[in-house]
């Protein structure tokens, strides 16, 4: 047994998995196979999510069938409102979903199939809770952004899309049909990436075989660090902060000299660009093609990349996922407090895959260590020391 540290466990196995891969050096993201470019293009946020949980793309009446049931499990129960109300309006809202999707347990029960033998081959339950829990989730978020401002949330509407609903029941008015594609596409592209902080903490808690409400409790809080699902908040800021595309290069130039972090720069898996920044970018070109403009955030970030490829390019750090998504969420007219809770009403979709494959051939994680700590010593009394 190998006894080497490795810090993070970077590179370290950790599973087999066959739900998404990445080429780092190519710039290559897939799920199930198939590049998340054409996903993007050609898909929705349905059919992804159900190619994530069954590994292949579904047939039309396959796709009717799951859109119908997510549909028609968006509602969710008062009790959980009611929590909600309790809340304090200036906690951020991740802590309020992890609460909030952690007590949806306690309304929608089953996970003592979990106990059985023949527990993780239950696909019926597995989908099942699937659905739920990805059609609520979207809810929750939604309706936090009217219960913390002392409104009654909106109630979901069947006759609209994942994407649309989720902002007509977020905003109060139905999207345009750029902002519901933006979104959409938004929603694919954070669905899925390999084995990330969040996966790994839903498939810890899987091994045990928690119940699926807790499983993605623990995924939302480690969603919720800067180094994972914040960065996009952190990028809007950073962008404010800097404020004109002319303050760009002083501005870096001081970051790089106290070497600080350029929120949005680098991934551990791409030596290039992030693809799904490069499909968020032209997103980002096609609203600024409608509404006639590049916004003042929108240069500067354009200005700050060139900036970057200059001095970080060479080192192979470039723009990731979170460098564009803030700022299309911000010209939507979304909360950057809400960002990340987007990531977690997309990943969810990914979650449920790896939670059902991690029941599918289960054994508890329990990695080991190497100690640090003290040689054996013998206990001395407290009055003689």
């Amino acid at each position: 047994m190998s006894s080497e540290y490795l810090p993070g466990l970077a590179g370290v196995p950790a599973t087999k998995s066959n739900i998404s891969d990445i080429d780092g050096e190519k710039g290559i993201l897939s799920y199930r196979g198939y590049d998340i470019r054409e996903l993007a293009e050609k898909s929705t946020f349905e059919e992804t999510a159900l190619l994530l949980l069954d590994g292949e793309l579904p047939s039309a009446a396959d796709l009717q069938d799951f859109d119908m049931q997510l549909r028609g499990e968006r509602r969710v129960k008062y009790q959980i409102r009611e929590i909600m109300k309790y809340l304090p309006a200036t906690g951020h809202p991740m802590e309020m979903l992890q609460t909030a999707v952690a007590s949806l347990g306690m309304f929608y029960g089953g996970e003592e199939v979990l106990t059985e033998s023949y527990g993780s081959e239950d696909l019926y339950y597995v989908h099942s809770m699937s659905v739920k829990i990805i059609a609520r989730m979207a809810s929750l978020v939604a309706m936090w952004e009217h219960v913390r401002n002392g409104y009654d949330p909106i109630e979901p509407r069947h006759d609209l899309t994942h994407a649309q609903n989720f902002l007509y029941m977020l905003r109060g008015y139905e999207p345009t049909e750029l902002e519901a594609r933006i979104m959409d596409a938004c929603l694919i592209m954070h669905a899925e990436h390999t084995i990330n902080a969040s996966t790994f903490a839903a498939m810890v808690s899987a091994s045990t075989l928690a119940s699926p409400f807790l499983v993605v409790a623990a995924a939302i809080g480690t969603l919720a660090g800067p180094l994972h699902g914040g960065a996009n908040q952190r990028v809007v800021e950073m962008l404010d902060e800097i404020g004109r595309p002319e303050n760009v290069k002083d501005w870096l130039d001081m970051k790089m000299e106290e070497k600080e972090v350029i929120w949005g720069m680098g991934h551990r898996e791409y030596k290039t660009k992030d693809p799904r920044a490069i499909i968020l970018q032209k997103m980002m070109m096609q609203w600024a093609e409608q509404h006639g403009n590049l916004s003042p955030m929108f240069e500067t970030a354009l200005a700050l990349e060139e900036a970057c490829e200059e001095r970080l390019g060479p080192k192979g750090v470039y723009p990731n996922v979170d460098y564009y998504s803030g700022i299309l969420y911000t010209e939507m007219g979304i909360p950057a407090d809400q960002f990340t809770p987007i990531f977690a009403v997309s990943r969810i979709a990914g979650w449920m895959a790896h939670w059902r494959e991690q029941l599918s051939d289960n054994r508890i994680f329990r990695p080991t260590q190497i100690y640090t700590g003290e040689p054996p010593r013998v206990y001395v009394p407290v009055d003689e020391r």
